[in-house]
């Protein structure tokens, strides 16, 4: 891991922290998860915001009055917002993804719930998703939230990674594995 990305984790770890534990003492969680969903889909969506939070062409007072009407319209808590708008004033924004992920680990790992990261060459009906939940959960131990994205490369099956283990059933790792037993063979 590169030294920039070690240090922008740690920042993204720092406020993370201080953000779970202002809002625990206000008991405030369900609303802090609420705005984080609202981020992200801010971030996915918006090529705007994304530059907002990312480029050194803004100064720190035009970051920090940006990111509080964002706040604002998005109706996000007032210990986000005001994070929100400190890493504006102290230049921090660009960590806000990490900030994002950092922030839904900690609060799933107090929940006893993981993440399950699943890649399927195409989407996964609700009856799908419930009965890969339930599997996941009895071989975990713990709540599983399905994070479902579509990869049509796969050609089938799926790719799944929980933590640090990840299983690969997909009809492309097989077609790899296959090609690579035929490059050996001759």
């Amino acid at each position: 891991m590169s030294e920039t990305a070690s240090i922008s984790t740690g920042i993204a770890q720092r406020y993370a922290t201080a953000v779970y534990e202002l809002a625990q003492e206000a008991k405030a969680l369900p609303q802090i998860e609420k705005d984080l969903d609202a981020l992200q889909a801010a971030l996915a969506e918006s090529e705007d915001f994304r530059d907002l939070i990312n480029s050194p062409i803004y100064t720190r007072e035009q970051q920090a009055a940006s990111i509080s009407a964002i706040a604002k319209k998005m109706d996000l808590s007032q210990t986000l917002a005001s994070t929100l708008e400190l890493m504006a004033n102290k230049r921090r924004l660009f960590v806000l993804p990490q900030l994002v992920q950092n922030l839904r680990d900690i609060i799933a790992v107090e929940k006893g719930e993981v993440t399950a990261d699943v890649i399927s060459a195409k989407a996964l009906t609700k009856a799908q998703s419930e009965k890969l939940s339930k599997s996941l959960a009895a071989t975990t131990g713990k709540k599983v939230t399905l994070n479902a994205t579509v990869d049509d490369s796969l050609i089938g099956g799926l790719i799944v990674k929980v933590g640090s283990k990840m299983i690969d059933t997909s009809i492309r790792a097989k077609l790899n594995s296959l090609q690579n037993v035929m490059k050996e063979v001759g």
